[in-house]
């Protein structure tokens, strides 16, 4: 059973299955957590749409696979003017998208510099790719090729360090996002 069938459970439908009462019981102070959850979640998501204002930047975020009102906000909010990278390379590196371990000219980069970034902008697009590659199919190719090549978490951080290019693009530029630009 997938997630949205999960959250979507009443009581007669959990007493349906069969299970020990225990496991019953279980299952109903879980839903009653998660209902709970999800009902805070939406007034602290009201809460920031009414207190954030909201810029164009925030409409073209919206367009990118798997950026949605909270994570455009996120960007929006953590990346403030665009004009202040002067490369993609700047913002991709200030979103911690790019391998800092990376050897070139036979010295390391980043070495004691690890904490440099942004940690919100990170977890963002982090968060953006593994919904991209639930909603749009090139970002899933884009994933499993990766993955193929050496794992998960890489294909993950190469994701989302296309998605932060793209984005930097989108908002220098003031397009939307075109999955045939992003992805070929």
């Amino acid at each position: 059973m997938h997630g949205p069938q999960v959250k979507r459970l009443d009581g007669a439908q959990v007493s349906r299955f069969g299970f020990a009462p225990d496991v019953t019981l279980a299952i109903r102070a879980n839903l009653a957590v998660l209902g709970t959850l999800q009902q805070q979640i939406e007034i602290i998501e009201r809460r920031l749409m009414q207190q954030v204002k909201l810029n164009p930047d925030y409409a073209l975020l919206n367009t990118v696979p798997g950026i949605g009102p909270v994570l455009a906000t996120t960007i929006m909010l953590e990346t403030g003017t665009i004009s202040r990278f002067a490369t993609v390379g700047h913002f991709s590196s200030y979103c911690r998208c790019v391998d800092s371990r990376r050897e070139s000219n036979s010295r390391k980069k980043g070495e004691g510099n690890t904490k440099n970034g942004n940690r919100y902008l990170a977890w963002a697009f982090v968060e953006a790719a593994n919904f991209a590659i639930r909603t749009c199919p090139q970002a899933r190719r884009f994933y499993e090729r990766k993955k193929r090549m050496r794992n998960g978490i890489v294909a993950i951080k190469a994701l989302a360090h296309k998605l932060a290019r793209a984005c930097y693009h989108m908002l220098r530029e003031h397009k939307p996002f075109e999955t045939v630009r992003c992805f070929g």
